[in-house]
């Protein structure tokens, strides 16, 4: 019973979807009819194709500006085009009446198709989150139940196939998840006991048990659901003076057309018929129905054209100020960088076996939780090395490790902890040498002396290098800040390609930065992971965020690189200027048609048909210009 409502309710949002467009056509159909009755002579017959023509075509903007005028007590285009056709008709120009309205009627349809092109994102994700759960009783037995009822800290079964219905972390099993819905990526992640899971994600292979850490309503997948939502009903600043122009606009040309319908009469002889003929013309051409269209399909497509790739917009303002950016400064830890230390070299004592060092470093190491100690452990797993296991170790707080192997103590740690002096000499100082390149020393010592040094940093993102060399191709200042020390954030700016850095920047620092980028460029973007840069990215002119980013810096940007590729910053850049392109080509072209037209009517040299015409033609030009941006990948 609930999938047959669903689907009736499916085949009815179709239907509604393609409603405008075939009352349109449906209305040309009755225009040909109508014209080809009167050719032969049934002019009554004619007459009646052509009114009902009109109440087919003009209903849905006849009704949409009736609504508008009631609700803002202020007349807009649609209803200019309504009193057009109706004076064409009352002066026997039923066929031009006819056309205007169903060329306007084919232009709404095509805004709307855009409209909905755009809502589709919204749909698709809706349809992506389970209604129900499988959750696990006190007695082990499972119940199914709506996802929205559940709690944070239930306990729940999903199977292989299945979507994960919430956010939260696996407490038993392994599985690899389909992460496709969230960042975009087609290679399944693998996931184990503790890591974490989103809403929407599909479970592929294993049975897992997990544990529900945040509410339905603040789950990632909610997230961006709310940011599509808000990006589609956000209007830019240039939409916004459209709207607010289109009022007073509408009042100057009814005013206009008032004048015309007397003043030529006596200031230049017409006669009453050319007059009024003359003033229904200007109505026509006059109306502002191409300068009004030219923003929101363009702005529309765009956000829709980023959804599509990952890249979220909180609203068509944010898209807007893209275009403008001057300078872009990046966070290092999580932004350029991948957030997570990784061995890069491992150096051992002249005569030790490499691997049954690895073995012992990484033994030790797997029984503390700092995260240089899991980069090791990772490191020798890479490498296939099995962990030693056969000793007590003791942790030195603030310092390292002590373990007690059969073959006497050994020390794991810091340079400080097993000996500055001895770090410093230890293979002709080649290791220690790798600090000038930002990396962090890991040393164990044996009774004998140092015994090895694994040097771990927080590499680069592989994209990072590629998106800085384009952000600088397309005109855009680059520059890195970060907590770290002056050291590592001169190496990793050196590698990255960025034009300038500042090192040992706390967020008031990093906010400071900012807003001096934007005096000195006018528009400075920020692009942050974390809590200590949601401060820059809300001072920014638009702060941007990687998908992966904390909670607090989601909520603050304006605008969510979902797969966290630094390479869409790019893309999302020529996509905005793009936009803005377009839009300018669609205002200028707007004016200058109204102008011609205006002009050439006043010189009687337009008729009604051709002022049609080119009125509402200038019109779907502008839209089918702006649906360029849906598939724009330049």
């Amino acid at each position: 019973m609930v999938i047959h409502t669903a689907a009736e309710e499916t085949r009815s949002f179709d239907w509604k979807e393609h409603l405008e467009l075939a009352m349109a056509i449906i209305s040309g159909v009755l225009i040909i009819a109508a014209w080809l009755s009167g050719k032969n002579g049934a002019e009554m017959s004619s007459i009646v194709l052509y009114v009902i023509a009109f109440l087919i075509g003009g209903y849905a903007k006849a009704k949409e500006g009736i609504e508008e005028t009631i609700a803002n007590k202020e007349l807009n285009v649609e209803m200019l085009m309504v009193f057009a056709a109706v004076g064409s008709a009352m002066i026997g120009y039923w066929a031009e009446g006819a056309i205007l309205i169903f060329i306007f009627a084919l232009s709404g349809a095509l805004e709307t198709y855009t409209m909905n092109k755009s809502h589709k994102e919204i749909s698709s994700l809706m349809e992506l989150q389970p209604e129900e759960a499988r959750l696990i009783q006190e007695d082990g037995s499972e119940e199914s139940v709506p996802t929205a009822s559940l709690q944070v800290g239930a306990r729940l079964l999903v199977k292989p196939g299945e979507r994960i219905p919430v956010d939260g972390s696996i407490l038993k099993g392994t599985t690899s998840v389909d992460m496709s819905a969230i960042n975009g990526e087609s290679v399944p992640a693998d996931k184990a006991a503790g890591d974490e899971l989103f809403a929407g994600t599909v479970n592929i292979s294993g049975v897992i048990e997990m544990e529900m850490t945040k509410p339905s309503s603040e789950s990632l997948f909610q997230k961006i659901i709310a940011m599509v939502q808000n990006a589609q009903s956000e209007k830019s600043p240039s939409q916004q003076f459209i709207e607010r122009f289109e009022g007073s606009y509408v009042k100057v040309v009814l005013v206009a057309v008032a004048i015309m319908l007397f003043l030529p009469h006596y200031l230049v002889g017409w006669d009453w018929t050319t007059t009024f003929y003359r003033a229904i013309v200007l109505l026509v051409v006059a109306s502002p129905c191409a300068l009004v269209a030219s923003i929101m399909p363009a702005t529309l497509a765009a956000v829709s054209n980023g959804a599509k790739r990952g890249v979220l917009f909180k609203g068509g303002v944010h898209l807007e100020h893209l275009s403008s950016l001057k300078a872009i400064v990046f966070d290092k830890t999580g932004t350029l960088t991948t957030g997570r230390p990784v061995v890069t070299d491992f150096i051992v004592r002249d005569g030790a076996s490499e691997e049954e060092t690895l073995s012992l470093l990484a033994g030790i190491e797997s029984r503390s939780n700092h995260p240089l100690a899991s980069a090791v452990t990772a490191y020798a797993a890479e490498r296939a090395v099995s962990l030693r296991r056969d000793f007590q170790i003791e942790e030195v707080p603030g310092n390292g490790l002590r373990a007690y192997p059969p073959e006497g103590e050994v020390i794991v740690g810091s340079p400080r902890f097993v000996g500055e002096s001895e770090a410093r000499a230890f293979r002709d100082g080649s290791a220690f040498n790798l600090t000038e390149d930002g990396k962090t020393l890991v040393f164990i010592r044996d009774q004998e002396g140092i015994l090895a040094a694994a040097a771990l940093q927080d590499v680069i993102r592989p994209e990072a290098v590629r998106a800085i060399q384009e952000l600088k191709q397309a005109g855009l200042k680059t520059i890195m800040v970060t907590g770290d020390n002056e050291k590592t954030a001169r190496a990793v700016a050196a590698q990255a390609g960025v034009d300038s850095y500042a090192a040992d920047c706390l967020p008031d620092m990093k906010v400071e930065k900012v807003k001096e980028l934007m005096q000195q460029y006018g528009t400075a973007g920020m692009v942050g992971d974390g809590i200590n840069d949601a401060p820059a990215l809300a001072t920014a002119t638009s702060g941007i965020s990687m998908g992966e980013g904390t909670d607090v810096a989601l909520e603050t940007a304006d605008v969510v690189l979902m797969k966290n590729d630094l390479t869409k910053l790019p893309y999302t850049i020529k996509l905005s200027r793009k936009m803005q392109r377009i839009v300018k080509q669609n205002v200028f072209f707007s004016i200058f048609v109204i102008a011609v037209l205006i002009v050439s009517n006043f010189m009687q040299a337009v008729d009604l048909p051709l002022g049609v015409i080119g009125h509402e033609g200038s019109t779907i030009l502008v839209i089918l210009n702006g649906l360029r941006m849906l598939n724009s990948t330049d």
